[in-house]
């Protein structure tokens, strides 16, 4: 089984309020993530432990430049990120570098399996 891993302490609080429905990640994503895949929807740092917080279905990946970002693309990774720049800026901080509105990303939907 594959992980959705999230590293930044931004999106913890949001993965346990189920809050996060998306991810964008820089990118060509699809090879990586198709639809109907299970995940573990993960929070941790790279090369660190990791702690499981659900269970996930991939519901769709969109390979799109970051210019062509829709409002649901974007409040979906985020609920307080209200447009691409922040988007843009966001990413710039979690990749350490500078990210133009031409760069592919992948933005991957995802929906909680409740396991009862």
């Amino acid at each position: 089984m594959r992980a959705l891993n999230f590293y930044s302490s931004v999106y913890h609080h949001n993965l346990v309020l189920r809050q996060k429905k998306c991810t964008i990640r820089l990118g060509d994503k699809a090879h990586k993530y198709s639809e109907g895949d299970l995940v573990w929807v993960t929070y941790g740092g790279r090369f660190q432990q990791r702690k499981k917080i659900f269970t996930a279905v991939i519901d769709r990946v969109i390979v799109k430049p970051l210019s062509q970002l829709t409002a649901e693309d974007v409040s979906g990774e985020h609920p307080d990120m209200r447009s691409i720049s922040d988007v843009a800026a966001f990413l710039k901080e979690v990749y350490g570098r500078p990210v133009s509105p031409e760069e592919t990303v992948s933005v991957v939907y995802f929906s909680e399996v409740v396991e009862e």
